[in-house]
């Protein structure tokens, strides 16, 4: 008899990302891309507003508990060595994309591409200076002070808030977050609004 699943921790994290569910809420109607999904804790959260999700991570054990009503799992290793075949999505083709706990820079901007007009990126992960509160510790793993700003600047996104910085929950680190929209035909005054 095989041993049972384990429920994978998404960089040793179960519990749902306070800074996507405070911002889940402004991704427009369409389809959400859950980048390096794990588990599929925020599939749940995205598909339960109501938007069809593809959850994308390269472990089958993980997809396996992430999917669900709502939820299409795809298998696919984004930090393969075939550039072509690295990321698989069109341009524009999400109204939001989620990444919590994953940095592969060559997928910084093709991320941003794929995201539809004014859809909304909602990004954290690691920063600099996590190292002494454990791992990630590789600074290939770890966003560099203001990287994750200066990148959606530079690519014309409209941040809607950022931090750099320390936090203490779910566990001791150093992130950066960020939630941006990327320009469209037009923007409404909700775009925009604060919470």
């Amino acid at each position: 008899m095989p041993a049972p699943i384990q429920a994978p921790t998404h960089g040793g994290i179960e519990t749902l990302s306070v800074w996507v569910q405070r911002f889940a809420a402004r991704i427009p109607a369409g389809e959400v891309l859950d980048l390096a999904c794990g588990s599929g804790r925020h599939s749940r959260l995205l598909a339960g507003l109501g938007h069809p999700v593809l959850a994308v991570d390269r472990s089958a054990d993980s997809l396996a508990l992430a999917a669900g009503d709502g939820i299409t799992v795809l298998q696919h290793d984004l930090e393969t060595d075939d550039e072509a075949a690295r990321w698989p999505f069109f341009e524009g083709r999400f109204a939001g994309i989620v990444v919590t706990n994953y940095l592969f820079r060559p997928l910084l901007r093709s991320i941003i591409e794929s995201l539809m007009p004014n859809g909304v990126l909602i990004y954290e992960t690691f920063a600099e200076g996590n190292a002494q509160f454990g791992k990630p510790s590789n600074p290939d793993f770890l966003l560099r002070h203001g990287e994750l700003l200066a990148l959606a600047q530079s690519e014309g996104l409209h941040v809607l808030a950022y931090e750099d910085g320390y936090v203490e929950t779910p566990k001791p680190a150093m992130v950066q977050r960020l939630c941006a929209i990327k320009p469209g035909t037009s923007f409404s005054a909700t775009d925009f609004r604060l919470s």
